[in-house]
């Protein structure tokens, strides 16, 4: 399948109207790269009243998502080739640049469950193939949360970014973030860009570069950088 499809079950379709005017995303959607689907549960509920909430069992401050329309909007999305059912809450695994890399490899649809109110009735989540979390908050609703996925997956489908080697490089990609990076004027308010870079000995910038990105990690984000030492002394074994 050529075109990867993205299937949102969110309360609030107009939450997603920018992803059609974002730049490169946009211009992918625009080229038949990626398309997306917006399913309003709320089309699906049995009611007159189109009610998709209710009153937990047990008591309780909130309300909860009913699983019948998360269900019948579920039910009434066709599949395509190979797809991975993501559901966003604070109680999922949180994001990595790994999972926006396999998804957009072995995929070709993705179907994101966006939750709302107090949280999700529990047998929504047997829908899901993966619950996601962006972070260590909470947000109003899982809209935001699902654009980052549908952003990070895009930028990485063949066609969306016009130079492919630009992606291999950039923070997350390996463990380590991104080297520092400098445009002209070389010199601006007493701050000089480094003579190495103005080289043009294309060995040496590559070596400064990848010794930046290891002290550059190793400063700024030491969890991650044990994680490549371990990493790279496993892979020195195998």
């Amino acid at each position: 399948m050529d075109q990867f499809r993205f299937d949102v079950i969110s309360l609030f379709p107009q939450a997603f109207e920018a992803l059609n005017s974002l730049g490169v995303i946009g211009r992918a959607f625009a080229s038949n790269i990626a398309e997306f689907k917006i399913h309003n549960p709320r089309d699906f509920a049995l009611d007159r009243y189109k009610k998709v909430d209710d009153e937990p069992y047990g008591g309780g401050v909130g309300m909860i998502l009913k699983p019948e329309p998360i269900f019948a909007a579920f039910d009434s999305i066709p599949s395509f080739g190979n797809r991975r059912v993501v559901m966003m809450t604070p109680q999922g695994k949180p994001l990595h640049q790994s999972d926006l890399q396999r998804w957009s490899i072995e995929h070709d649809q993705m179907i994101i469950i966006c939750g709302h109110y107090e949280g999700f009735d529990e047998r929504i989540r047997t829908l899901a193939d993966e619950e996601i979390s962006i972070g260590d908050f909470v947000l109003t609703g899982g809209e935001l949360p699902a654009m980052i996925i549908i952003n990070g997956v895009v930028r990485l489908l063949p066609g969306t970014v016009g130079d492919s080697n630009s992606l291999l490089e950039e923070s997350h990609s390996d463990l380590l973030l991104e080297h520092p990076h400098y445009t002209r004027p070389s010199q601006f308010r007493g701050m000089e860009v480094p003579p190495i870079l103005r080289s043009g000995d294309h060995g040496s910038i590559a070596h400064w570069r990848e010794v930046q990105r290891k002290l550059r990690t190793k400063q700024r984000r030491p969890d991650l950088y044990s994680q490549w030492i371990c990493e790279s002394d496993r892979k020195k074994l195998e």
